[in-house]
């Protein structure tokens, strides 16, 4: 059990318990949070094996200091695992754009930023694992949750590339895609817009209080998805996607079904805006 986990958002949720098990497990980790403090008890009894940090992702001299901490400790890092993140609930015409922005650069240009400075050390030792937290809500688009979707649907993205990019050099990218699972998300983690429009009730406004109204109810378990994400690292052939918990299997097959309905029922209109043969 020689690889050290930097682990970011440990103060609740996946993070929390992911990083728990990665020490119950005789893993060395690096667990953060924005406040320190809310991390303290995890690594209490890990001295030698874990280091507690403050990381904040949106502050690039925060990002800098976690990752010289995590080197100086303990002299590498091996698995990175991009948890932090929040949620907003607005139809995109409700959307506070200040709101929005705050989102992108937590779940997107935070995860993008974590992901640059730790690049380099892996690259060098030709290995490692970066595990980017993203959502079903980075496949299947949601209402009420648009922007949301969005930056998951850019992590999805981002990971997809970097795997690509990075698989000749060691390094190995899974983007994990939970369903709702028994965290903070959407409790105290994820805002209203202030701005309601009674035209969208049935939709965002329905889908709003049926996700909220689960908070705390939902099927997935944060202690089976944390050893589940162990799992993976543990694997000789981790998958470039996991999908975590049945509604997020559930909903990804539906979207596939879907896309191939479209695919095939417009197959004529799809080449034939290609030249024809020959010009």
């Amino acid at each position: 059990m020689d690889k050290v986990w930097l682990i970011t958002g440990c103060s609740t949720g996946f993070g929390r318990e992911l990083a728990k098990n990665v020490l119950e497990r005789g893993y060395k980790a690096v667990i953060t949070s924005r406040n320190v403090d809310d991390v303290k008890d995890i690594v209490a009894s890990y001295e030698e094996t874990a280091l507690a940090l403050s990381l904040d992702v949106t502050k690039q001299e925060d990002i800098d200091a976690a990752v010289a901490g995590a080197l100086k400790k303990f002299e590498r890092i091996d698995v990175l695992v991009n948890n932090a993140g929040i949620g907003y609930f607005a139809a995109i015409e409700e959307s506070e754009e200040a709101e929005v922005r705050r989102m992108f650069e937590i779940n997107f240009w935070g995860l993008a930023h974590v992901t640059r400075a730790v690049l380099p050390y892996m690259r060098k030792r030709r290995g490692g694992h970066i595990l980017n937290i993203s959502s079903i809500g980075g496949m299947v688009a949601f209402p009420a949750l648009g922007f949301y979707n969005a930056t998951k649907f850019a992590v999805s993205a981002y990971s997809e590339a970097l795997a690509k990019e990075t698989a000749h050099l060691g390094i190995k990218v899974t983007n994990v895609a939970p369903s709702g699972f028994r965290t903070d998300w959407a409790g105290r983690s994820a805002k209203n817009s202030a701005i309601v429009i009674d035209d969208y009730a049935a939709t965002a406004g329905a889908n709003k209080d049926t996700v909220r109204g689960y908070s705390g109810k939902q099927k997935g378990d944060p202690v089976r998805a944390a050893k589940a994400m162990i799992q993976v690292v543990e694997s000789e052939n981790p998958p470039m996607v996991l999908l975590l918990g049945s509604a997020a299997l559930k909903n990804a097959k539906r979207k596939l079904e879907a896309l191939q309905n479209d695919f095939d029922n417009w197959e004529d209109v799809t080449t034939g805006a290609d030249y024809p043969e020959g010009e």
